[in-house]
């Protein structure tokens, strides 16, 4: 049995412009695989970065990232992004830092939402991925 993954990403020019993300992402068979949310502890469960949006973010990805590879998927096949974060307004450091994970050419479709607290204090930032594989 042959899979013929085909995701297709779409920005309807009847919708909004957007920037870094894709307004609708159709998936047309293949694996979903659904990444819980991450956030900035590393493989000893240690905090990564107390204080630092930008050193979290980076922990949170390569979390994402192994997380995807155990899958035998990568960033690639990531089809849905769901940021929280603790301060909307420091939205800027987690968009540099994910596009260089991300495929910026076909971003996935996300989500940015600000929460006032996240499971432990010291957490700035949290974030789940789906993706989709062979």
């Amino acid at each position: 049995m042959q899979n013929d993954k085909q995701i297709i990403f779409r920005n309807p020019q009847s919708m909004p412009p957007v920037n870094g993300y894709t307004q609708v992402v159709e998936v047309r068979n293949g694996r979903t695989i659904y990444v819980s949310g991450q956030v900035a502890v590393n493989q000893n469960g240690e905090l990564v970065g107390a204080g630092d949006l930008a050193t979290q973010t980076g922990q949170v990805f390569e979390n994402i990232k192994l997380a995807l590879e155990a899958s035998g998927v990568s960033f690639n096949d990531v089809v849905k992004l769901t940021i929280f974060l603790t301060d909307i307004s420091q939205m800027q450091i987690v968009r540099d830092i994910r596009d260089r994970y991300l495929n910026t050419t076909n971003p996935p479709a996300s989500s940015a939402v600000e929460v006032s607290k996240l499971v432990n204090d010291h957490f700035l930032i949290e974030i789940e991925a789906i993706a989709v594989g062979e």
